[in-house]
């Protein structure tokens, strides 16, 4: 095996693995509370290179030294970093300000309810008065989030014909009558977090609600922590890192070409 060849191979899949890691993270730039995602590398554990069948060396092993055969795709882990506010004036626009998450009652295709967490607070509210996401799920009362209960008892209902105020603690009044809290809560470890899809998150088994002390802003929506500019830089470094390794197997792929051509045929 040319060792060039699988370096510079391991090259490009690593480099591809960071492309598409940039790419979607440039695809949700404009995603309310989308918190970028970057990726690491790692090299492949170091090899002991022996010659054999030197007849210098009385066709015994004999030791080249440490050799490595390139680098293999790392980890990925997530920038919870906070994210500017975007001031809307819609009183039922939500942004954390700070660590936490809101709690969100999502039920799949199969009608299974579970407890998920977004940062994405561009909540309304339907006909029945009670405060939903975009997508028809329904936002989790500070007790229910706290005890991960997904069930109707935590939804939270307001009456759709009165405006509502929202302070800093979460708390929905209405006619100055404190109705309902909304449920933000924090994480112990966010190594036990995992992206979930449509911009929210789920807790995996290990990982432990804990009391948040953000505050909630009404009106206010978080955007995503994504900075373009320095996003597109990294794609032009990705771009001619991938194009290096690509040259290095041409550069090889033709050496073997005239080692078998011409070399080959004296």
């Amino acid at each position: 095996m040319v060792k060039g060849l699988y370096t510079a191979y391991t090259g490009m899949l690593n480099q591809q693995n960071r492309m598409d890691v940039l790419t979607n993270n440039l695809a949700n730039s404009a995603t309310n509370g989308f918190k970028k995602e970057g990726s690491t590398s790692q090299s492949f554990d170091e090899q002991l290179a022996i010659k054999i069948k030197d007849t210098s060396a009385y066709s015994l092993p004999k030791t080249l030294g440490d050799v490595t055969l390139g680098v293999k795709i790392g980890e990925c882990y997530t920038d919870y970093g906070q994210g500017a506010f975007r001031v809307t004036d819609n009183v039922y626009d939500m942004a954390i300000d700070g660590d936490g998450f809101f709690a969100i009652s999502y039920t799949n295709k199969a009608g299974e309810a579970s407890v998920k967490y977004t940062r994405d607070g561009a909540f309304t509210v339907n006909r029945e008065g009670y405060l939903m996401t975009k997508d028809g799920d329904f936002v989790l009362n500070q007790a229910a989030a706290m005890g991960g209960n997904p069930g109707q008892g935590g939804y939270i209902q307001v009456d759709p014909n009165l405006p509502i105020v929202v302070d800093k603690n979460g708390d929905i009044y209405q006619n100055d009558m404190l109705v309902a809290q909304i449920g933000v809560v924090d994480f112990a470890d966010y190594n036990f977090l995992a992206k979930y899809g449509e911009n929210m998150y789920d807790l995996v088994d290990g990982g432990q609600v804990q009391v948040s002390e953000a505050q909630v802003n009404q009106g206010t929506l978080e955007m995503s922590n994504v900075n373009v500019v320095s996003e597109m830089v990294e794609m032009i470094n990705i771009t001619r890192a991938y194009e290096s390794n690509q040259k290095i197997i041409q550069t090889i792929d033709s050496t073997l070409e005239k080692a078998v051509n011409s070399i080959g045929k004296a």
